[in-house]
Formats: C-alpha cells, structure tokens, sequence
C-alpha cells in the first residue's frame, strides 16, 4: 500500500486566495473609469478602491501640492507628480489637462489638481473625456463628489485650506466609496451629453 504524502492544505488555501485576490485587483484597475450599462454593486462591495494618484498644480496651488503629496505617501497610494514645481510659473490648464490625461487613460485611478480656486482646473479636467472633475470646497461636497457622481477627480482651491484640511479631504475624497444604485442612471446620462453633437436650431 502507497503512502499518501502530507498535504499542506492551509498553504494550498492562501496561494488560490492570493492569486485571485491579485487579479481582483487587475480587473478593477482596468475598469476603474468605465461606466457599466446596468446598475452594480461593485462599489458597496469596496472594489472601486484606488491605489495610483495623479497630483498636480499651477503655482498657486503648489504649496498645497508639497503638503498632501508626502501625506498620501504615507498612507501608501502610489503617487504621480505631474508638477508643477514649487516657484515655477505654470498655468493652470497644463497641469489640470496632464492630471485628466493620467485617469483617462487608465495610467492612474485617480486625480487631484490644485489651483487658486479650484473653478479652473475642473473645467478643463471634465473637457477630457471620460474625466469627472468635481470642485470641492468642505467636507459635505467631498463626500457628495464620490456618493453620487463616482468623480475621478478632484478640483481643490489650495490657498482656502490649511495643511491639515487639505490632507484630511484628499483622504475623505480617496476613501469615500461610489453608491451605485439609481446613480448609474445620472452617469449614463452624463456619458451620453459627452457623445451628443452640438445641432443648430
């Protein structure tokens, strides 16, 4: 009679979990900016959790930029500077358009610009397509941006916050998980004024 060699069952169970946690993981990255046909739960379920940030400033914003960016490092994002560098003369629309570019095309899961105001950077971020940039301001339009409209990029008045607030929205606004239900309808439609022409009359 053959001896049946020992078995290690519990290290069979963690390497099948790991390998399909890990393209768990792919397949979200791969989706992150899509909008499904249908309603889904994939947002209660927490998958829409983003790990690559694109960050980005004109020189009002700067200062900003330097204080959230070594934070988020610290909580383990993997972070994306696409400038501008602290003192350098840059405008706005250059580094609200590299950041959009970043998400859009699936480089990054996540944006966020920082200007004087904020109304800049999101207007030229949502001319991108596929890019929903929202212009935050408190706590309640951070939460609000992710819940209903599922933004995938944030707009941030640099100059009206301190330190400590900018760091504290930036993570609400990375943590705070897309709702779903009846909202995918409002998302549908806002794809859909994306591929509608302009007609005269």
């Amino acid at each position: 009679m053959h001896s049946v060699p020992d078995i290690d069952i519990e290290k069979i169970v963690q390497s099948v979990v790991a390998a399909v946690s890990a393209q768990g993981v792919q397949t979200v990255a791969s989706s992150a900016n899509t909008v499904p046909a249908t309603g889904s739960a994939t947002s209660r379920r927490g998958a829409d959790v983003p790990r690559r940030i694109a960050i980005g400033a004109d020189f009002r914003g700067s200062k900003a930029k330097e204080a959230v960016k070594p934070y988020l490092d610290s909580l383990g994002y993997q972070v994306t500077d696409v400038g501008a560098p602290a003192g350098d003369d840059t405008d706005y629309p250059d580094v609200a358009f590299a950041v959009a570019r970043k998400v859009a095309t699936g480089t990054c899961d996540r944006g966020i610009v920082f200007d004087g105001d904020g109304i800049g950077s999101a207007v030229v971020c949502n001319k991108v397509d596929g890019i929903r940039a929202a212009l935050c301001y408190d706590m309640r339009t951070i939460i609000n941006s992710r819940e209903r409209l599922n933004a995938n990029v944030l707009a941030l008045g640099g100059p009206f916050h301190n330190d400590g607030e900018l760091c504290e929205m930036t993570r609400a606004w990375l943590e705070t998980r897309f709702r779903g239900d009846l909202e995918w309808r409002r998302l549908r439609k806002i794809k859909e004024t994306e591929n509608r022409k302009t007609q005269n009359g």
